[in-house]
Formats: C-alpha cells, structure tokens, sequence
C-alpha cells in the first residue's frame, strides 16, 4: 500500500510540473497516462520543472538530481545548470534521537563521550545531520550521524527509480542512449556508500595524508576513537565560507593568489596524487584567511572521491596540452590510441570534429577559456563516435567545471591554463621522461624478478603448443632435435631477460663493470653450450 501511495505522488508530479514534455517523442502510451494534465501549459522552462519537482518528490530524490547534474555527458546543459541550484537541506530531527544513535553506535553515554555538546545542529541534511561538541580535552570537533530510518527510505525510492528506469528503457525511442538504468545503479552505489561513513572517514584520511605538511590544503583529523558506521567525529575547522566575498575582502585575501591555490590543489590531487575531491560545492570549502597573502583552503565531506587509471592520467593530460596547442590530429590520435573512441574511428574525421568546436572557444580572451567546458564539448564528440565515459571521467569534469566557476567568482581574471599548462608539462616530464620510465621500471622490477625464471618454461611450452599444432600439416621433425631447439630458445630468452632485470637491479654508477660481467658470462655459458 505504502509503495502505491508513493506511486501516486510521482504521478502526480510527473503530471503537475509536466516532465513528460522532456522527451522528445512521446509515445502513445506515456500521453494516455497523463491525458488528465493534458491541458496544463509549464510556465517555466524544463530545467527548473525537473529540479522543482524532484524537490516535491523529497530528499532522495534531490539527491539523484545533484547526481544527474554531474552527468553533462548524458544530460541536456541547460537542465544539468538548473539542477545545480538543487539544495539538500531537510528539516533537522530531535536532539534525542540524535544522542540515542550516537549512544548506540558508540556504546557510551554522551556524557562519556564528550564534555560538551551542543543542542542545536549545525546543519542537517537528507542523508546525515552535523552537531559540534567538544572531547574531554578540550578539542573542538563535529558530529555527524546518520539519520534515522532512511534505510527504508531510500530502499524504497531506489526500487521504485529502478523500475522506472528500466521502463524508459524499455519503452521511450532514446531510452537506449540515454541509460537510465545506468544511472539509477550509478546513483545506487553512490548514496549507498554514504549510509557508511568509515568509507567516508577513510576517504578523508587518506586526503589528508597526502596534504600533509601543506601550505594549500588543510583536511581535518578523524577522531577514530569516536566512529563506527553510522558516526563519524572529525576536528572542527573555522573558517571563512568560500563564497563569502564580503568576509574575505575584509580579511584583506589576495583573491588572485586564492584562486590559482585552489587549481594548484585540483591539479595535484588528479595527477600526483590520483584521489581527487569530487563534490567541490561551496559548502565543502572554506578559506583559512590568518596569512590573508597567501590564503589556504580546508576541505570537508568527503564521501565522494575520484580517481583515474594511470593509462587516463597520462592520455588525459596529452590531451589538454595539445589542445592548448590547437594541435587536433595529435588530440584524435589520442582518443583513439586511449580507446575512448572506436577504433574505427579516422584520425582525419575526429580532427575536424574537435576543431569544429574547440576552435571557436579560442577566439574568447584566455582568461576567459574553460577547461571544463572543453571537456564536455570533447566527450560530447567522442560519444558520436561510440565513446564509452569512464565515471571517472565524468567526477573529474564535474569537479573541474567546480574548481573554475569557484576561481573566477574569486578573481574573474583567472588565467587557468597560466597555472594547468606549465603543471602538465612537468607531470608528463617527471612521470615519462627518462627518469620517470626509470623509476617505474623499478618499482616493477620484484614482480619481474619474481616471474623472471617462470619465462624460459612458458616460452618452451608455448614452442610445444605450436610445433604440436604444425604437425597437422606437415611431417614430425625428430624429437631430439625439436627438443633441443625448444630448449635453446627458452635458454636464449632467458638469458635475453636476465641481463635487463640484473642491471635494472643496479645503481646507474656501477652499469658499465656489470655490463662487461654479464657479456662474459653470456660468451661462457654459449661456448659450454
């Protein structure tokens, strides 16, 4: 019954704000079913219907809108831009149910756990709410629990978006291409991970192991002793809200240097670091303004975290430079070197697509250039040419197009290629030039080793295969000989091999005595041979 009920609202939604006239060709079927808001003419464009009606249908909901609006590869931009504007702010529940939780997961009274704790939270939201309280000595922290119930909640609402989903696949002309299945398994994942907020605390963590000692980023300490699954503790921090322009200007913040730290930071986190922050909203950032010439940032909430594969990293940044360069063959040979695009794809036809769009972004003043943007509009291309988005992908350009709004409402002059191009440049340097290809080799060098004597035995097996598999069409030579000749190739890769691993083993210094050892070594073992 609960589950009827709740379908009847969502029809009624559907109807009210019309969200049946987002699709293009609606079938019969869809138009009977709302034939009695038939007659309703929106008021407002599409994207506001959509993020006012997922306000009405409640806070899971919203949550899947904020998910959709990082989805510009498969949502309209002009919608994605609305649903931005969703907020996730829900109406508190009592301080004791609060305490109770918090009780239970902690298995101590609150008196125990904390010397003071204040009443009133400090936020509260669809999924968790936020108390400050103070330890016994006397650290400041926070308090976040989950609330209450919204197991059942969102159990519900996730089945229900399931089944809707697979019937808009089913039935709607573009349910194919648009993968709402897809995306209610992505938002699933998502929002189950935060009901678990050791996931949470770990993310953090291990965000601020990699800023530690930094002068850019501060990331609050997890109190362990105070967490388990539903609770989390973590020090507070004061700082200045990020939007808050008025506050930072009276703190005499140098805006421009503000704005080029927090690039700095994306950039580090993506391509050094590989564990970047993905929900770069303004509520989650605040400026440390003590040294108001050089300003820093704490960041806070971080449930939701990227990162990319190392073959990503390393195309992803061939693939700015390049286009920074207007250098588009080398930008669709990249895509299609990667994988992102079919390999059917021509160089010559990619080339002229990425031109076709980037071309025009370039007559804008640099300062003006989006990054992000030209992210999109290179996934949008590359998805006409069956390109598979990494959800990785996806985060990064979510949070990129994150990090630059928030740089330019800083400081509009912000110049980010000023700051990306000479990073990437030293990145691919550090990580592909001589010395990096040095160190990676090795870091692989134990698992090399470790299979190194495994080689000569595989390659014979793989000589036996093939002369077993010859003798179908052509005469058995003799064992002996066969055998022999199978045993000195193996002996020969081997020996091949062992020279590379031994002096990858070695101090670039004592190469040439190791050089002129193993030669000798191999003359011996051939005349013994």
């Amino acid at each position: 019954m609960r589950r009827l009920r709740r379908l009847l609202t969502i029809y009624r939604v559907i109807g009210r704000y019309r969200l049946d006239l987002l699709i293009a060709a609606r079938p019969v079927w869809l138009r009977l079913a709302l034939l009695p808001y038939g007659l309703v003419r929106p008021s407002a464009e599409r994207g506001e219907r959509l993020r006012l009606a997922l306000q009405a249908l409640g806070p899971i909901f919203v949550k899947f809108g904020q998910l959709l609006s990082t989805r510009p590869d498969m949502v309209a931009s002009d919608i994605c831009a609305e649903l931005t504007l969703l907020q996730d702010s829900v109406e508190p529940f009592s301080n004791e149910t609060f305490a109770a939780l918090v009780e239970a997961e902690l298995g101590a009274p609150l008196n125990e756990l904390f010397a003071d704790f204040e009443r009133q939270p400090l936020a509260s939201a669809s999924v968790a709410q936020v108390h400050a309280a103070t330890l016994a000595d006397g650290r400041a922290v926070v308090v976040k629990a989950i609330r209450p119930g919204i197991d059942a909640v969102i159990d519900s609402d996730l089945q229900l978006l399931s089944t809707l989903a697979r019937l808009l696949a089913r039935f709607l002309p573009d349910g194919r291409r648009l993968r709402p299945v897809e995306v209610v398994a992505d938002y699933r994942a998502t929002i189950l991970d935060e009901l678990d907020l050791r996931r949470e605390a770990a993310n953090t963590n291990l965000l601020r192991h990699n800023f530690d000692g930094s002068t850019q980023l501060y990331v609050p300490e997890i109190q362990w002793s105070h967490s388990a699954q539903r609770v989390m503790v973590m020090e507070r921090i004061y700082g200045i809200p990020v939007t808050d322009i008025s506050r930072l200007t009276a703190a005499g913040v140098n805006f421009k240097t503000l704005a080029e730290t927090g690039v700095e930071i994306f950039f580090r986190q993506v391509f050094d670091d590989n564990f970047f922050h993905a929900d770069m909203h303004p509520g989650n950032i605040f400026v440390d303004a003590s040294q108001p010439e050089r300003p820093s940032y704490y960041a806070i909430d971080c449930a939701i975290m990227g990162s990319l594969t190392r073959e990503d990293r390393y195309y992803l940044a061939r693939n700015l430079l390049a286009i920074f360069r207007r250098d588009y063959e080398q930008v669709a040979q990249l895509h299609i070197q990667s994988g992102w695009v079919a390999d059917t794809t021509t160089v010559a036809e990619l080339s002229s697509a990425v031109r076709t769009v980037c071309e025009p972004i370039f007559q804008r003043p640099i300062g003006e250039i989006s990054v992000g943007l030209m992210l999109i509009h290179l996934f949008q291309i590359a998805r006409r040419f069956e390109m598979e988005v990494q959800p990785g992908l996806v985060l990064l350009q979510k949070t990129l197009l994150n990090v630059e709004g928030l740089g330019r409402q800083l400081y509009p002059e912000l110049d980010l290629w000023k700051t990306a191009y000479p990073f990437l440049e030293q990145w691919l340097k550090q990580r592909y030039g001589v010395k990096g290809a040095w160190r990676q080799v090795k870091e692989q060098l134990p698992d090399i080793l470790e299979h190194l004597p495994e080689v000569p035995q595989l390659i014979y097996a793989g000589l036996q295969q093939r002369a077993a598999a010859s003798t179908a069409v052509a005469a058995v030579p003799r064992p002996r000989k066969l055998q022999r000749w199978l045993g000195g190739a193996a002996l020969g890769s081997g020996l091949a091999l062992l020279p590379l691993a031994t002096l990858a083993s070695l101090p670039l210094a004592q190469w040439p005595g190791a050089a002129v050892a193993l030669v000798a070594a191999g003359i011996a073992a051939l005349v013994v041979a």
